[in-house]
C-alpha cells in the first residue's frame, strides 16, 4: 500500500472521459499509444510511473519462468491518488481497452466488486491446496475486507493499519516514556501537552491530514463508532470453513456501509475531541499540509506524533532518520481500541479474455516467492505474517516494529469505510471535516448535520 493522498472524485469519471476529449488526449489517456497496448500479453495495471513498473520486472521474470506460455506486460497508470487511478481504469474500460488485472486498494474494492471485478470463489475452491499456504499466513480480517456480499474479489498482498508514530527526541525532551499498549486518550492528551511545553512555538505535538485513511476515522473507531453505518453481509461460509475453520460462524460475507451515521452522539463526541485538540494548539488544522509534506516535517523534528503505518519506514530511512529517532505504538484506547487499516491486492476484470492466465498471476503474486520479490524493502506491511520479521525491519524499522502486524492479532481491526460510492463519500467527509474541527463547539452540530446530508446524497449516487 503506497503513501498517497486519498483525495479525488470518481463520480462521473466515465462520462468525463468519453465526452469532449480530442483525439490526441484520448490516445494518451487510454494508453492506446503505448507500444504493445493491443498485443496478446496479459496486461497488469498498476498505480505508478514507468519506473515503478520497471522495479517490478523481477516479479515478471520470475512469473514468466514458471509460466513461459503467459507473456505479461505491466502497464503503469499515473494518478495523483487511488481515486484518480480508478477513474482512469474506468475510462479505459469505457474505451474498450481495459487491463486484464488491476491493483485495487480498499478505497476501490467494493466499486470494483460491484461493477468491474470477477469473483475469485471458483478459482480459490478449485486450487484450494495451492492457496492454503497463503491463507495460513494471512490474518482473516484482511480477507474479510475483500469479501463483498459473500464472494471474495481480491487476495490482499499488503496493508497498513493506522498506528501512532512517536518522535523519540520530543519524548526525551519532555521526559515521556514509551506508552502502555492500552494507553488512553487522556494519556495521549497528557503526552501532547508535555511535548508542547518542552518545545518551541514551531513544534506541533500531533499532526494529521484530512483524508479517509488516518484522518478523523481512527478517532471515530477508538470511540466505537464511524461516520457511516456498518453491517456485515451474509455468506462467505465456503471460505471460512475451508481456510479458517476457527473463524467459521464468526466472520461474514463482507462489510456493508449503506447509510450515514454522522448524527450519532459518539461521532459528535469524537469530532469535539479533535476540535478541542486543534483549538488548544495540540494538533494541526487538517488544512495545513498533506501526506507528502509530512515525512519531511516529521523527520525534521517539528512533529511529535502522527498516524502512519508500516509504509513509512523506508521513507523515514531515506529522509535520514535512524531507527532510534522514532518509534511506533498503538492508537490510544477510548471506548474501544479498534484500529482502521487499508489494504491492496490484484483484481481480475470481468472484461478480461484471459481470466485463467490472470488467476495464475494472482496466485503467483500471493505466493511467498512472489511477495518477497514484490516487497524487498519496508515500504508497506506485507499481508503474510511470516514476512513481517527481523529481516525486513531490523535495519530500518523502529524498536516496536512488531506492532505493524500485532495490531491485527491483538486488537479489533477493520477496514476504512469504503462503499461502492467511496469517492463521493470521501469528498463529502473531507469537505465537512475542516469546518467541523476548526470552528467553535457551538458550530459543530450544524457541521455534522451538513455532513449527514452530503453523505446521504453521496450514498444515493
Amino acid at each position: 500500500m503506497m503513501q498517497l493522498s486519498r483525495r479525488g472524485v470518481l463520480a462521473g469519471a466515465v462520462g468525463v472521459g468519453t465526452v469532449g476529449l480530442c483525439a490526441s488526449q484520448w490516445s494518451r489517456l487510454t494508453g492506446a499509444d503505448i507500444p504493445g497496448r493491443h498485443d496478446d500479453s496479459l496486461s497488469i495495471a498498476i498505480l505508478g510511473t514507468n519506473q515503478d513498473a520497471e522495479a517490478r520486472q523481477s516479479l515478471v521474470k520470475a512469473f514468466t519462468a514458471k509460466h513461459p506460455d503467459i507473456p505479461v506486460r505491466l502497464q503503469a497508470v499515473q494518478g495523483t491518488d487511488w481515486a484518480d487511478f480508478f477513474a482512469k481504469i474506468l475510462t479505459m474500460v469505457a474505451a474498450g481497452t481495459p487491463p486484464d488485472v488491476c491493483v485495487v486498494a480498499t478505497e476501490g474494492a467494493q466499486l470494483f466488486a460491484e461493477r468491474l471485478a470477477e469473483p475469485l470463489d471458483e478459482y480459490v475452491k478449485r486450487d484450494a491446496a495451492e492457496v492454503q499456504n497463503y491463507f495460513d499466513d494471512v490474518h482473516p480480517s484482511l480477507i474479510e475486507a475483500f469479501m463483498y456480499k459473500g464472494s471474495l474479489y481480491q487476495m490482499p498482498i499488503d496493508f497498513n493499519a493506522a498506528n501512532m508514530y512517536l518522535n523519540t527526541e520530543a519524548m526525551g525532551r519532555a521526559g515521556i516514556e514509551y506508552p502502555a499498549p492500552d494507553w488512553s486518550t487522556q494519556d495521549f492528551l497528557d503526552v501532547a501537552r508535555r511535548m508542547k511545553q518542552a518545545a518551541d512555538s514551531t513544534f506541533v505535538p500531533f499532526y494529521w491530514t484530512n483524508r479517509l485513511w488516518g484522518g478523523i476515522v481512527p478517532w471515530l473507531y477508538i470511540n466505537d463508532t464511524s461516520f457511516l453505518t456498518e453491517q456485515k453481509a451474509d455468506g462467505g461460509d465456503w471460505l471460512w470453513e475451508q481456510f479458517y475453520p476457527a473463524e467459521a460462524g464468526k466472520r461474514s460475507g463482507g462489510y456493508l456501509w449503506e447509510g450515514s451515521n454522522a448524527t450519532d452522539a459518539r461521532v459528535a463526541e469524537s469530532f469535539e475531541f479533535v476540535r478541542a485538540l486543534v483549538h488548544e494548539g495540540l494538533g494541526t488544522s487538517p488544512a495545513q499540509g498533506g501526506g507528502n509534506e509530512l515525512v519531511g516535517q516529521f523527520s525534521g523534528g517539528s512533529i511529535g506524533m502522527t498516524p502512519a503505518g508500516g509504509f513509512w519506514v523506508q521513507g523515514l530511512s531515506a529522509a535520514g532518520l535512524k531507527p532510534s529517532d522514532y518509534d511506533v505504538a498503538y492508537f490510544p484506547k477510548w471506548r474501544s481500541q479498534r484500529h482502521q487499516f487499508g489494504a491492496a491486492g490484484y483484481a481480475i476484470l470481468k472484461t478480461s479474455k484471459r481470466k485463467d492466465e490472470a488467476w495464475e498471476w494472482v496466485k503467483f503474486c500471493t505466493s511467498l516467492e512472489g511477495m518477497q520479490l514484490a516487497f524487498p524493502r519496508p515500504e508497506t506491511t506485507p499481508t503474510r505474517r511470516s514476512m513481517c520479521n527481523e529481516a525486513l525491519y531490523s535495519e530500518k524499522g523502529p524498536a516496536h516494529w512488531k506492532i505493524f502486524y500485532d495490531t491485527l492479532d491483538n486488537l479489533p481491526c477493520v477496514p476504512i469505510p469504503a462503499p461502492p460510492q467511496q469517492a463521493a463519500v470521501e469528498t463529502a467527509l473531507i469537505k465537512n471535516v475542516l469546518g467541523a474541527v476548526t470552528g467553535s463547539a457551538a458550530d459543530l452540530p450544524a457541521a455534522l448535520s451538513r455532513l449527514d446530508e452530503d453523505l446521504s446524497r453521496a450514498l444515493e449516487s
